[in-house]
């Protein structure tokens, strides 16, 4: 008993090392983002990321699986995905021209509430009342964050919004994806459609990769690639309640690379309002744990 018990907090402790290292690379992708946004429009971005992307992940995937690691029972979701995933991306990458990298990730935290929201339409779940109560809560901290109608008002936060709004269709269209698929075909569908939507805008609106901003793309793809394998990997080894806490350590690393390549520290009021969305998406995570 007791060696299973070491066992299993060993393995509960891998699961936190290894969403905290995956968000730390996904905020670092962020960063990248937030860089380029200042040359490069926002689908042109996700274009080239995903090029870059690609094929690293098909590469991985002829290692480990084969050719059959390509197969899949779910063409049309992933194309659906891919459209979520482009919007999701357009509206975030959008929102950083304006806002600060912590200020747009602490809106992004808002996806688990749409994605309580939206799992009554979508998947026909069942949410009891302290649930919903948590939703309007975590809501109430993104108007605390977005503040309409105050002088501080950013257009851009809608679009940071928008972008937890089509992360959470994104998250849960996955469930609509057969359970024994792997999680590297779903991240290779998950580059080529966007790639494959993307690719008009870089034919009509052709603009070519500076090369010093070259490092920035791969970076993406790498940190990108690497943090969501690790994140998807993390809710593997261990129980969403577990897990699921871990990802708002994004704020944390926001607020350093935000300050330490912009000098940009977000007021009180995103602190607070990231603060009521967190609290209200943990107590989701564990209800849901609860009523499993």
């Amino acid at each position: 008993m007791a060696l299973a018990a070491a066992a299993d907090a060993g393995t509960r402790f891998q699961a936190i090392a290894t969403i905290c290292v995956g968000v730390l690379f996904m905020v670092v992708n962020d960063a990248m983002a937030k860089w380029l946004t200042e040359d490069y429009g926002a689908l042109h971005i996700y274009a080239w990321r995903s090029m870059m992307a690609l094929p690293m992940i098909a590469a991985m995937l002829l290692l480990t699986r084969g050719r059959k690691g390509f197969a899949t029972a779910s063409v049309g979701v992933h194309a659906l995905r891919g459209l979520f995933a482009i919007a999701a991306a357009w509206c975030f990458f959008t929102s950083l021209r304006q806002l600060t990298l912590a200020g747009a990730t602490s809106l992004v935290f808002a996806a688990p509430l749409f994605i309580t929201a939206l799992s009554v339409l979508l998947l026909g779940e069942k949410v009891g009342w302290r649930r919903w109560s948590a939703v309007i809560v975590g809501f109430i901290g993104v108007l605390v964050i977005v503040r309409p109608g105050a002088e501080t008002f950013q257009a851009a936060s809608l679009f940071a919004v928008g972008a937890a709004f089509f992360y959470a269709l994104f998250m849960i269209s996955a469930r609509w994806i057969r359970r024994e698929e792997p999680m590297t075909t779903m991240m290779f569908y998950v580059s080529l459609f966007p790639l494959v939507y993307c690719a008009p805008v870089l034919v009509i609106d052709w603009q070519p990769v500076a090369l010093e901003h070259l490092p920035l793309f791969v970076g993406m793809a790498l940190f990108g690639t690497i943090g969501i394998t690790m994140i998807g990997h993390a809710f593997r080894l261990a129980p969403a309640a577990i897990v699921a806490p871990f990802d708002y350590t994004a704020l944390l690393w926001a607020t350093v690379l935000g300050f330490m390549f912009w000098g940009d520290l977000p007021d009180l009021w995103t602190y607070v309002g990231a603060l009521i969305i967190i609290a209200s998406g943990i107590y989701i995570v564990l209800r849901e744990a609860r009523a499993g």
